[in-house]
């Protein structure tokens, strides 16, 4: 067993609605699944996170709905957090953007860039909401690409062409939020100097060639062909200060909502330390050379994790081509992957929770089994190319080889067991098939688990799962219930083994699928928790307000290793581990996908 300390960053949900599973297959499951394994080899994880709360979208949405941007933000970290609970996923903490924590983390960041010369001021052409005196955010503005013609092009990117734009440049520029024409103003803003970076970001990415997925590499290796300029701070009221003289009193300058979120990794493992009583406890993950830190998104998130934010640690390190000193925090490790997935769509459309093409996390669970969204997710999600969500190919999965191959494996083998011994049976003299089979069992956690250090999930569950078909095929071939009679002894025998079996499916089978596994360890006789979850607490904050978050404690049972089982561990009948769906499910959720 290995003991490195390890980062799990999951992406920041952003506050203005609840998650679909959509949302969650790219930065939630996948990074709950690595973080999980990594535990259970007996690495020590910190998994981090919250929602991401400021920015001027949510403040429209709150204005429309006749609330603050504070009470929508208040709103939706207890409904994400909620989702997030749901699914079981394993936050050391889940927190928020909007604590006093953060804002001195988020400053500190932006001071360390500054006075090492990576932040410049500069006077641009803003765009100004006519109507209510709002900046409007370069993507919620529309018009007409210069470059190709296309109508529909965002006041940041054409997505017709792909080049980059400001929105003074759009022909016919109108807001998305109303229609009406922006006015262009002149105002003062900070800029990050990306393009002081393009050695040492490039000198970076180039020693990830072939340990980053293609899809990730490529991508940001063409970013750094053509690195600019890039804001970072709003004409807004909602957000974290600019924290220099002369601005940080102002009330229509904070900083960019793009640029405190990622900050929030940092800043949620010192709130993750300080609550723990050891305020320097976050050290061990960001400034230990041998740390590693795993960051997972969907693709359209890349770009903030791949090239801004380890830009904006070699900035604050002062390791950028213009030098520098590293901040007060000290140096900080950049990221060792950026795991990015691609997107899910349903029933062969895009997710849209204006076009109410969307199921959200919590009415899925409200239906299903948790453990069948995230098999289904390993099994046929988004790993490397965009997918498909169907209803046809959910209830497939979830009754062929939920149901039919793993929980049948579990039901017949301490079902059959119980009945005619009623415990764990000691092993006789084996047999040749029973030697292989184990050691085969053995030797998966090796494969298994190689696939889950490199985020490869879809290879590992099928790996998993053929194990759990050779387990099966095994109990059918040795046939234990026609030796009752003429041969007891060798009956007992191989329930032992298949009982092995079950319990070596069962750990490699605990990073997909969480609560079920835990079921099969109490099934066996296990005692306490085999697989950890997370838990909802409400924190206060040095005399703010309090607010809720997502944690827990992760210290089980679980071990990425075959431990022999027990003879003599009493057994009960067990209950079956799914639910069989009726196929009438795919034509239930095709009509409410109608009706929406």
């Amino acid at each position: 067993m290995s003991s490195r300390h390890i980062l799990t960053a999951p992406a920041w949900p952003y506050a203005n609605g609840p998650r679909h599973i959509g949302h969650v297959s790219g930065f939630a499951l996948p990074c709950d699944m690595f973080s999980r394994y990594q535990r259970m080899a007996g690495n020590q994880v910190l998994m981090v996170s919250g929602t991401d709360e400021h920015g001027t979208p949510i403040q429209v949405q709150a204005d429309n709905e006749g609330v603050t941007a504070r009470e929508l933000a208040d709103r939706y970290n207890k409904v994400i957090g909620q989702d997030l609970h749901g699914l079981g996923m394993s936050y050391d903490l889940f927190t928020r953007t909007t604590t006093r924590n953060h804002y001195a983390v988020a400053q500190e960041i932006f001071k360390g860039l500054h006075a090492n010369g990576y932040v410049f001021e500069k006077t641009t052409m803003g765009a100004i909401s006519p109507s209510t005196g709002r900046t409007l955010p370069d993507r919620y503005i529309e018009g007409t690409c210069p470059i190709c013609g296309y109508d529909g092009a965002r006041g940041d990117q054409c997505d017709n062409c792909g080049n980059q734009l400001d929105p003074v440049d759009l022909i016919n520029p109108r807001s998305r939020i109303n229609g009406e024409k922006p006015e262009f103003v002149e105002t003062e803003h900070f800029f990050l100097d990306l393009p002081a970076f393009s050695e040492t970001l490039g000198s970076w990415l180039q020693s990830k060639e072939g340990l980053w997925r293609p899809n990730v590499y490529k991508f940001t290796r063409n970013l750094l062909d053509d690195m600019q300029p890039r804001p970072i701070s709003r004409d807004l009221d909602w957000g974290v200060p600019v924290p220099l003289p002369g601005w940080i009193d102002r009330p229509d300058k904070r900083l960019y909502v793009w640029f405190d979120a990622v900050i929030g990794y940092l800043s949620a493992s010192v709130e993750w330390a300080r609550r723990s009583g050891d305020p320097d406890a976050w050290r061990a993950w960001w400034q230990d050379p041998d740390a590693r830190s795993y960051y997972f998104m969907g693709k359209d998130n890349i770009v903030f994790h791949s090239e801004i934010w380890p830009a904006m640690l070699l900035g604050y390190n002062g390791e950028g081509d213009k030098g520098g000193e590293p901040g007060s925090l000290g140096r900080l490790n950049l990221p060792s992957e950026v795991v990015s997935s691609e997107f899910l769509t349903m029933e062969g459309r895009k997710f849209s929770s204006s076009r109410q093409v969307v199921i959200y996390v919590r009415d899925f669970l409200e239906r299903y089994d948790v453990d069948a969204l995230r098999y289904y997710i390993a099994v046929a999600g988004p790993e490397n190319q965009d997918t498909d969500f169907t209803w046809s190919e959910f209830v497939r999965r979830n009754n062929d080889e939920l149901v039919a191959a793993w929980g049948n494996l579990v039901n017949r083998s301490i079902s059959f067991a119980a009945k005619n011994i009623g415990e764990i049976p000691a092993a006789g003299e084996l047999t040749e098939a029973d030697r292989t089979i184990l050691q085969r069992s053995r030797a998966a956690f090796d494969a298994v688990g190689a696939e889950l250090n490199r985020s490869r999930f879809k290879n590992a569950v099928n790996e998993t799962m053929r194990t759990v078909a050779e387990a099966n095929k095994y109990l059918s071939e040795q046939a234990p219930w026609k030796l009752r009679s003429e041969d007891p002894e060798r009956m007992k025998t191989i329930l032992h083994v298949a009982l092995q079996l079950v319990d070596d499916a069962k750990s490699l089978l605990t990073p997909f699928l969480p609560k079920s596994s835990d079921k099969v360890y109490k099934m066996l006789g296990g005692e306490g928790d085999w697989s950890g979850m997370p838990e909802l607490r409400e924190v206060d904050e040095d005399g703010g307000p309090g607010y809720q978050v997502l944690t827990g404690t992760y210290d089980t049972a679980a071990r990425w290793e075959s431990r022999p089982i027990t003879p003599g561990v009493p057994l009960a009948p067990p209950k079956p581990l799914f639910t069989k769906l009726d196929p009438s499910v795919v034509d239930e959720e095709l009509a409410r996908l109608e009706q929406s």
